[in-house]
């Protein structure tokens, strides 16, 4: 195969290619094992154990599977087969470059391959090495298209040997069904599993070199300069900040929520509740750019309008440009369809019965709803209240925008404040290294905040077991 053409080939986006490999060999199989069953059908003494159908569908798996797994290897492994294989070519002075500093040239040879020839005029070596893995990436390429049909005709051919007139298909497509859905789940554990393994091997590392004690419970906080770790500024941003949402949502969203379901007609429940579920669809960013702009300017000015007040010591509030109460209640405004949406479908699932016995003893709507109606959906109610202070806790964009950047602990709500999430994104952003304390107190934040949300999950399943009525 020419080198044009190999570079051509490589430049071929792997996905497609895999998908429209798969489909039509898995579409191929599928035809022709239904087509085989059929004919065993009609010629057959007896009914069959299966539709002709599974037959297909075994047969369409057994090509696609390993087509399948040919390709992820390749999505996997095939840049460094390439790379590896180029290595081989380089001329005798690369030998003088350490590991790094080949693994950087052949990286920008990488992206200049993916570009125009244009881009890489006036360095003929450079040009020389960037087409040259172009052409081995579409040679690796083309290799593993064809190891991938092979594959699947291999399959295809195993799979076609064993249908027959007694053959259990059916059986046997629902038990791959049931390992794709296991992979799946096993998928999400292993995630997450990766995900808080990694976390804490990293803190472990800013442990060895920043004490515990210090780190959980100092009062100064100044990484961008490796010299301060106290991260109780942070807590307290990230409580302060997720308590003013809360306040907002909480009530707001809980009387949304019980108007909708108890009094609201179903016209008016209609055109509501999807207005109101629009909020959880807008860009955190258009709510920062709100925050900043309309919130921030006019706590600002309340502040300084009470600071104004004779009975009001001078600057008794800071009435700083950015300040958690304008990021706290426009967090709260957002987080309010959680409250809303979840407390209305659990108030929705009460039973009805228990509505129309509390109106039969000759209680009022009112009092059906605060004594019989709301202790029943209490669970759900706290679950919504739990998952709207999750999303309070996370979110990074609004506090950026409108809360400021500053580590400090402050009572006043109209003082510049910084979170958890906000310092994680600062010290990932820019050219760090990642073995510098600096980088790994980000790691370090992240482990803590997934503890303390953790001890606060199991707070509230306490507390749901502790007040959950039964009814029957």
């Amino acid at each position: 195969m020419g080198s044009f053409m190999l570079e051509t080939f490589g430049h071929l986006p792997v996905g497609w290619l895999a998908f429209v490999v798969i489909a039509a060999v898995a579409c191929g199989a599928f035809l022709a094992g239904r087509s085989r069953a059929t004919a065993l059908q009609q010629g057959a003494s007896a009914r069959m154990n299966s539709q002709p159908n599974y037959h297909g569908y075994y047969l369409a798996i057994w090509t696609a599977v390993p087509a399948a797994l040919v390709l992820v290897l390749y999505a996997l492994f095939g840049e460094q087969v390439a790379r590896q294989m180029l290595m081989g070519e380089l001329p005798s002075g690369f030998d003088a470059m350490t590991a790094i500093e080949r693994s950087q040239y052949l990286d920008r040879a990488g992206e200049a391959a993916r570009m125009d020839e244009a881009a890489v005029e006036g360095h003929p070596l450079f040009a020389a090495v960037s087409r040259r893995l172009a052409e081995l990436g579409g040679l690796v390429k083309f290799w593993a298209v064809g190891l991938a049909l092979l594959a699947g005709a291999g399959g295809f051919a195993y799979a076609r040997r064993n249908l027959g007139e007694g053959f259990r298909a059916r059986q046997s497509v629902e038990g791959a069904v049931r390992l794709l859905l296991f992979a799946c789940a096993a998928i999400a554990i292993a995630t997450t599993a990766g995900i808080v393994v990694s976390l804490f091997f990293e803190s472990l590392r800013f442990f060895a070199r920043i004490p515990v004690f210090s780190f959980l419970f100092g009062l100064e906080w100044n990484a961008q300069t490796n010299a301060d770790f106290g991260a109780i500024p942070l807590f307290f941003g990230t409580f302060l900040i997720s308590l003013i949402a809360i306040c907002v949502a909480a009530p707001v969203g809980l009387y949304a929520a019980i108007y909708l379901s108890e009094y609201a007609s179903r016209r008016t429940r209609g055109w509501v509740k999807p207005i109101l579920e629009v909020l959880a669809g807008i860009p955190t960013v258009v709510y920062g750019f709100f925050a900043i702009l309309v919130m921030a300017p006019a706590v600002r000015g309340l502040a300084l309008w009470l600071n104004g007040l004779p009975f009001i010591p001078d600057e008794f509030f800071a009435a700083s440009p950015t300040n958690a109460l304008a990021a706290g209640l426009v967090m709260g405004v957002m987080i309010i369809p959680f409250v809303s949406s979840l407390s209305d479908d659990v108030l929705n699932a009460v039973p009805q019965s228990l509505r129309d016995g509390a109106y039969a003893m000759g209680a009022t709507k009112s009092e059906t709803v605060k004594q019989v109606v709301m202790p029943a959906a209490l669970p759900g109610i706290i679950a919504a209240l739990l998952l709207a202070v999750s999303r309070a806790i996370g979110e990074t964009m609004i506090v950026v925008m409108a809360a400021g950047l500053r580590p400090q602990i402050t009572p006043d709500p109209t003082a510049e404040i910084t979170t958890i999430t906000v310092q994680i994104v600062a010290l990932l952003t820019g050219d760090s290294e990642f073995d510098s304390p600096k980088t790994l107190s980000a790691f370090a934040l992240g482990f803590v905040l997934f503890v303390m949300t953790l001890i606060f999950n199991l707070i509230a399943l306490r507390v749901v077991r502790k007040y959950r009525e039964k009814y029957d």
